[in-house]
């Protein structure tokens, strides 16, 4: 059994969440910008589908990137530098969450993007904490990402392509932005096999909670990124 919050109860210790499945910490609360902020600071996240009640999760080991270690390939370079893709930030939020409910993904059956999870997304973008990078391609939007930054440290949550290497090419100007404002740590969660590939790598959950907590400790103001933060040519 997990335990189920009520009104403003406070997370329970991360010491506590199930080792199977891998992270799960409790259930219940709501999904509102106090609620999820305070969540994001103890490295705690929601993940859940249709049907359930809100789940809370903080796995052990964790997921991170540290945005100067971004890998990028040969034949990503060689994409990057090509020219013909648009990238800009903030510039439609709502649009990149819904591709990134909609778009069908190998090996998965519907989505934990669900209504609630994608409205309590954009109230923190309004806010100026939730943040979108954005890639087009002849003025169509192909690929994207989107997540959280408090302090000087951002929090990924999902990404998205409509044609081969757009959610690749919103990462690598994503970890490139975030290197120049000097955040320190991008949290990707869960480990997969393709976060590896550029460059992210797992910690135990005790290193990821102290580095978290001085990252978002940094004074900071929240606010939209500029839309042309992420425009600079590639060399």
């Amino acid at each position: 059994m997990i335990p189920w919050l009520e009104g403003k109860e406070r997370f329970p210790a991360l010491d506590s969440a199930l080792l199977e499945p891998n992270g799960l910490l409790c259930a219940g609360g709501d999904l509102s910008p106090q609620r999820l902020l305070d969540a994001y600071q103890h490295g705690i996240f929601p993940w859940y589908s249709d049907g359930e009640p809100i789940l809370w999760w903080s796995p052990d080991p964790r997921m991170v990137l540290d945005p100067a270690e971004f890998r990028i390939s040969r034949s990503l370079r060689r994409c990057l530098r090509a020219g013909r893709w648009q990238v800009t930030l903030d510039r439609d939020f709502p649009a990149v969450v819904r591709a990134c409910a909609e778009v069908p993904r190998a090996g998965q059956d519907g989505t934990w993007i669900v209504g609630d999870i994608q409205r309590a997304y954009w109230q923190l973008a309004q806010l100026g904490f939730a943040h979108s990078v954005e890639t087009w391609l002849d003025g169509r939007l192909v690929g994207g990402l989107y997540g959280l930054a408090i302090g000087r440290m951002f929090y990924g949550e999902s990404m998205f392509s409509r044609v081969s290497d757009a959610s690749k090419v919103a990462a690598a100007h994503l970890a490139r932005f975030l290197e120049g404002e000097g955040y320190g740590m991008i949290d990707c969660q869960m480990s997969t096999p393709h976060l590896a590939s550029l460059g992210a790598r797992e910690i135990p959950r005790a290193v990821f909670i102290d580095r978290l907590h001085v990252l978002v400790a940094v004074a900071w103001q929240p606010g939209r990124w500029p839309i042309d933060g992420a425009s600079q040519p590639w060399t």
